[in-house]
C-alpha cells in the first residue's frame, strides 16, 4: 500500500476555516477507497503548503495532491517541480486557472479518483526573480487587481468580483513604459499589463494567452498597450467573452526566456501572488519540470 498526501487550504475559494474536517474526511474516503493509505494535512498560514509538500517528498508519497486556489497549487507545486513526485489537483479557489487548463474536475472526489489512477505527465513551470509559477505571472494593471483581490476585506469572489473590480480600478491605475526583450528583439511600450504564461488563462475562464500550451517549452509574452483610458475601460468587456486577443493593443509572442525593464519598481504576481520587485525583471521557463496526475 502506497502513501499519498492531501494538502488541504481550509478557507480556499472564502470557504469557512470549519469545513476543514469535511474536505479532510471527503479526501481520506477517496484515498481509501483505492486503495492507498491517505496523510492530510491542513494548511494554516501562506508558504505552509510549501513546507508541507516538501516534507511529504522525504517521507517518501508516492503523489500529493494540492486541495485549494491558484496560490495552494503553486505552492506545492513549486515544492515538487524538478522531483519524481507528481501533483494531484483538487480546485477549490475563486479562479482555478492551471485546473481548467488541465481539465480537472471541480468535483473534488472525481479529481482525487482522477490524480490517483492517472499516469504522470510532464508540463513546464516558468520562473521570474526566483519565483516559480505555473500558470501565468503578471506585471502591471493585472498585478496591481491582483493585491486587490487577495486583500482580506475584499468580499467579491470570482469572476464577476475580479471583473468588476478591475473595471472600478481602471480610473486610477496609471500605465507604465516597459522596455521587454524577448528571442533576442527589444520594444518599448506603454502597456497596462504585461503576462508571462505558462497557460492560457488568469482563472475565472478569463482568457488572456490564447494558444499558450503548459507544455511546448516556451513562455507566451502577452502585452495589452494603454492607448487611452477611455478604449482600456471599453474592453474590459472582452475579457469576460474570452475575446482579448481579438482588440488592436493586445499582442503576443513566445519565448523561453523574456527581460522586462520599467524606470521604477514593479509589483508582479505568481499565480495571484503578489511579489514587489526592481526595476528589472527576468523569466524563463523550465521545460517539462513538473509531474501531473490529472
Amino acid at each position: 500500500m502506497s502513501s499519498v498526501a492531501i494538502i488541504i487550504n481550509p478557507i480556499s475559494g472564502g470557504a469557512r476555516a470549519d469545513t476543514a474536517p469535511a474536505r479532510a474526511q471527503l479526501a481520506i474516503d477517496a484515498v481509501e477507497r483505492h486503495g492507498d493509505r491517505p496523510e492530510v494535512f491542513i494548511t494554516e498560514r501562506r508558504g505552509h503548503a510549501r513546507e508541507l509538500a516538501g516534507a511529504a517528498v522525504n517521507r517518501g508519497m508516492r503523489l500529493v495532491i494540492a486541495w485549494g486556489g491558484d496560490g495552494t497549487i503553486n505552492e506545492v507545486a513549486s515544492a515538487l517541480a524538478f522531483g519524481e513526485v507528481p501533483l494531484g489537483i483538487v480546485p477549490g479557489g475563486s479562479g482555478n486557472g492551471l485546473a481548467t487548463e488541465l481539465h480537472v474536475s471541480r468535483r473534488a472526489d472525481a479529481a482525487i479518483a482522477a490524480a490517483l489512477r492517472a499516469d504522470a505527465r510532464l508540463i513546464d513551470v516558468g520562473e521570474i526573480e526566483g519565483k516559480r509559477f505555473v500558470n501565468v505571472a503578471g506585471i502591471g494593471f493585472d498585478a496591481h487587481v491582483a493585491a486587490l483581490f487577495n486583500r482580506p476585506d475584499n468580499r467579491r469572489r470570482g469572476a464577476r468580483g475580479y471583473v468588476m473590480l478591475a473595471a472600478r480600478s481602471l480610473f486610477s491605475y496609471s500605465p507604465r513604459q516597459y522596455v521587454i526583450d524577448a528571442n533576442g528583439t527589444r520594444v518599448t511600450v506603454r502597456a497596462l499589463l504585461v503576462v508571462v504564461a505558462n497557460g492560457t488563462e488568469f482563472g475565472n475562464r478569463i482568457l488572456i494567452a490564447r494558444g499558450a500550451r503548459v507544455d511546448d517549452g516556451l513562455l507566451d509574452v502577452v502585452v495589452v498597450e494603454e492607448r487611452s483610458r477611455a478604449a482600456s475601460l471599453c474592453r474590459v468587456p472582452w475579457l469576460v467573452t474570452r475575446s482579448i486577443h481579438r482588440v488592436p493593443v493586445w499582442s503576443s509572442r513566445r519565448a523561453p526566456a523574456v527581460t522586462i525593464e520599467c524606470d521604477e519598481p514593479m509589483t508582479f504576481h505568481v499565480d495571484g501572488e503578489v511579489v514587489n520587485g526592481g526595476t528589472s525583471l527576468t523569466a524563463r521557463v523550465h521545460p517539462g519540470a513538473l509531474r501531473v496526475c490529472v
